[in-house]
């Protein structure tokens, strides 16, 4: 028995006076009304209505009952406005979780900006280059640079990078830069663990596919570790043009055979669906494709100048 049904069509009874009348209100046929209020009676094991062919009075216990009966559908009123509010209104906490030197370099800046613009909001940032699985782990929003595998959840691209082949200006000196992409082998290489392709390295060179097999005397699972023994001139490492620009732009670090370009990664906001989407992650994903667009074009400006020197 639909039991909020049968408490609508008892309310509507009372209310209209006739089970015509509450029929009409609600859409619905006397038969149905009927049906409802007779099944409340059978089930509570009372009469609510005295009724004739002519008219229809509360007994004792159905007045008792209307006015209860009303109380839990206004109740439920209200709490359908309040979720379609919140479906409407940016608040409550929002879980986020982003790879570790993106969200420091990019988007622990950003942070301010979009608690004030969005007040309501609570944050829960945490930043980890693994993999979360966002519905087990509860996460509402997973920002990743990556190229997506098909998922059953919901991506959508906010800006790109790609990844550069790149060493110190020092290490290049003091040994002989790779002249073909095969020297890369022969060459100590600093190693992201969670690299999608392992220890083989993929370029584009004129639309065709190449690749070579490295072998890495360091493995790490961040990013900024690989980063800072390049820098020490330890060896040759693959990372993403956000995480090396500005160490290409002040000459710390030099690309290796620009001519060879490395993949391209997508930087995505991933969430578990597209139904039903709550404010606070809807305005989160946009926010991020707003600002980070602009990043994302600044990266690229700055790789591309180093290119042409």
């Amino acid at each position: 028995m639909d039991r909020i049904g049968a408490l609508e069509s008892f309310v509507a009874a009372v209310e209209a006076g006739s089970f015509v009348k509450a029929a009409d209100a609600r859409n619905t046929s006397k038969a149905v009304i009927s049906k409802h209020v007779l099944g409340l009676e059978q089930r509570l094991g009372v009469r609510l209505l005295n009724r004739t062919t002519r008219r229809q009075s509360l007994t004792d216990a159905g007045r008792g009952y209307f006015e209860r009966a009303k109380q839990i559908l206004e109740a439920l009123e209200d709490a359908d406005a309040t979720v379609a509010s919140n479906a409407l209104r940016p608040t409550g906490t929002l879980r986020v979780t982003a790879p570790l030197t993106f969200g420091l370099l990019y988007l622990a800046p950003l942070w301010g900006q979009f608690m004030s613009r969005y007040p309501d909001v609570k944050l829960d940032i945490t930043l980890s280059d693994r993999v979360v699985d966002l519905v087990d782990e509860g996460f509402d929003v997973a920002v990743r640079i990556a190229r997506l595998p098909d998922s059953s959840l919901v991506s959508r691209k906010l800006a790109s990078t790609r990844m550069v082949m790149c060493a110190s200006a020092a290490y290049l000196r003091e040994r002989d830069a790779p002249k073909t992409l095969a020297d890369v082998a022969h060459h100590p290489v600093l190693a992201y663990t969670y690299l999608s392709t392992g220890d083989t390295w993929k370029f584009e060179r004129d639309g065709i596919a190449h690749q070579v097999t490295t072998k890495p005397v360091l493995r790490s699972n961040n990013g900024d570790t690989c980063r800072a023994a390049a820098l020490a001139g330890r060896g040759i490492i693959l990372q993403p043009s956000f995480m090396i620009a500005e160490d290409l732009e002040r000459g710390d670090l030099v690309e290796i055979l620009p001519q060879y370009r490395g993949i391209e990664l997508g930087l995505y906001a991933v969430y578990p669906s597209r139904k039903l989407l709550s404010a606070k992650v809807r305005v989160l994903v946009d926010f991020l494709a707003e600002t980070l667009t602009k990043m994302n074009g600044a990266t690229a400006t700055t790789v591309a100048k180093r290119r042409r020197r």
